[in-house]
């Protein structure tokens, strides 16, 4: 999971699959007006494959410059392009062979990775099971790395030959062969990497893998070049240079988009929805996601902490016009906190359907939550405070809505705006929560899967639930979660889960104000890009070229 604002130390404690973004701006000329909703039977997640070459592809990172390009090491979209993992997460959210042909379980308790033939580095040097051993261990011996809460049930891996890996298990683990689908199954050089050391993946680094791009040259501040590899094992790209450039400002970002300047990006800014579909040399393109908006408490103590609270503030919000005024029509009222595309692709996908199907949708009902509020006791005459990134009109929207609709229930919410360092603080350090008590974030999970929130949020700390910042402690939850990861059978594992989910919905330990689709603005001239969330964690590039 990545939560907009949270930078990787946050995962210290050993969370499943997190990494965080910096926030950007998003301050556009165009001010959204009423927009269609997205119709989801028109959501595309890939566009039809390029049938010719292209020289050179201009994409902007509204992220800004990533600090590194290791899978997992921050956020951004260079990544997925230049390490290929073990598994290859598809346009659909379902998973296929990578560099592994093979990566099963044996037993309930041995997993075996057995590499696809003739995969070699961009320096044509074979991919071995020492490289995958090299780079799993990465994660696996690491409590600060991304993807450690993905290793926390393996005993010990190995090579059990040239070309395959055999790992071990305390338990069954449900998600570990998502996991290494994404950023956590990237395959590096062992020898290139412990070469550049500390300096690896960075703009005086490099690094050295086995994607469908390489890179070619960093310039601090101004551009990243990558160029096809034409021995790729999935076959060369159509598109030779595919060079990225950095626009974290909205304004800027959609006029050079709508200009030509640059070719295409992804999450393009809501507000200028009708700008893009006004294009004549581009188009707007919406695929499914995961993603969610949202807040939640960071304490135990006082109002924050009481669900009834948390039940008053969320019946007290319109979801619809949400949607319409922070997303501009690109989003969707979504239930819960885990969003129904990360089951998309699964065996029991049905189970999680109906159990989620089964769930209150938000509505409003304002005397219901003067009523919550009352019957909490707590004193409405202490103002509560939601922190939210500086430069994120999203999430500054978010706040004077959630402002708004608690001072019609009797309660008065102060807005505490902090920059990127002030605002991460609050996932690395207790002492920056003091005064706190909501925190409102943009988050996803990259891989499929169920549990990477849950997991988070809901159980104790030392069993990984490092945001359960308001103390939440349920029997039943914890061994629901517990169960649905360590239950081999897809169909008890999802049956656990969602027995587990009809008891934590309703304490809303995040208050989901919507879904976001995922958005993607490419030239007229352009085909093939992965345009789902899929995009964060594949190589969404790989079949992008000419028309």
């Amino acid at each position: 999971m990545r939560i907009s604002g949270i930078t990787r130390a946050a995962l210290a404690a050993g969370a499943v699959l997190v990494l965080a973004t910096g926030c950007s701006a998003r301050d556009t000329t165009t001010e959204p007006s009423a927009s269609a909703s997205v119709d989801e039977s028109t959501l595309v997640a890939s566009l039809p494959a390029a049938t010719s070459e292209v020289d050179e592809v201009t994409w902007a990172l509204v992220e800004g410059e990533p600090r590194s390009v290791v899978p997992g090491a921050d956020y951004n979209f260079v990544a997925p392009n230049l390490c290929d993992s073990l598994l290859q997460i598809q346009p659909d959210f379902s998973i296929e062979a990578g560099i592994a042909d093979s990566a099963e379980w044996t037993d309930p308790v041995t997993f075996v990775i057995d590499l696809r033939e003739g995969v070699t580095f961009w320096d044509g040097t074979p991919v071995t099971a020492d490289d995958v051993v090299y780079s799993l261990e990465r994660h696996w011996k690491d409590v600060t790395d991304a993807y450690y809460g993905a290793f926390v049930l393996v005993t010990s891996m190995e090579a059990t030959s040239d070309t395959q890996v055999t790992v071990h298990f305390t338990a069954p683990d449900s998600d570990f062969r998502n996991a290494i689908a994404s950023g956590g199954g990237a395959v590096l050089s062992k020898a290139y990497s412990e070469e550049a050391g500390d300096t690896l993946g960075t703009s005086a680094g490099g690094l050295m893998c086995a994607g469908p791009y390489e890179l070619e040259s960093w310039t601090p501040g101004k551009e990243i070049v990558t160029v096809a590899n034409e021995d790729y094992w999935g076959g060369a790209p159509l598109v030779k240079k595919l060079t990225y450039t950095f626009i974290p400002d909205g304004t800027t970002l959609t006029n050079a988009l709508l200009e030509g300047e640059v070719d295409g990006a992804f999450n393009v800014p809501p507000a200028s929805r009708s700008a893009f579909e006004g294009s004549d040399t581009g188009r707007l393109v919406v695929g499914p996601s995961t993603a969610s908006l949202s807040f939640g408490p960071t304490t135990d103590q006082g109002a924050a902490a009481s669900p009834q609270i948390r039940q008053a503030l969320s019946m007290a919000i319109d979801r619809e016009q949400y949607i319409q005024t922070v997303l501009n029509g690109l989003g969707y009222v979504q239930s819960t906190f885990v969003a129904p595309f990360s089951w998309s692709g699964a065996e029991a996908a049905d189970v999680y359907q109906a159990g989620y199907d089964a769930l209150a949708v938000p509505s409003v009902d304002m005397d219901a939550a003067k009523k919550l509020v009352e019957e909490s006791g707590i004193d409405t005459s202490v103002p509560l405070t939601l922190a939210i990134p500086a430069g994120s009109k999203e999430l500054s929207q978010t706040a004077a809505i959630v402002q708004s609709a608690a001072q019609q229930i009797g309660l008065t919410i102060e807005i505490d705006e902090r920059q990127a360092s002030d605002f991460a603080a609050i996932f690395l350090d207790e002492s920056a929560r003091e005064g706190l008590d909501f925190v409102a974030t943009t988050g996803y999970t990259e891989t499929p899967g169920v549990l990477a929130y849950p997991q988070l949020f809901l159980l104790p700390a030392e069993l990984g639930g490092i945001f359960n910042w308001s103390g939440y402690s349920n029997d039943a939850v914890t061994a629901g979660l517990q169960a649905a990861r360590t239950t081999p059978d897809a169909t008890a594992a999802a049956q656990a889960y969602v027995d587990a989910q009809e008891i934590f919905a309703p304490d809303m330990l995040q208050i989901t104000l919507a879904g976001a689709y995922h958005t993607t603005f490419l030239s007229n001239e352009l085909t093939g890009a992965t345009t789902s969330v899929a995009a964060y964690s594949s190589p969404w590039a790989l079949h992008l070229g000419g028309e």
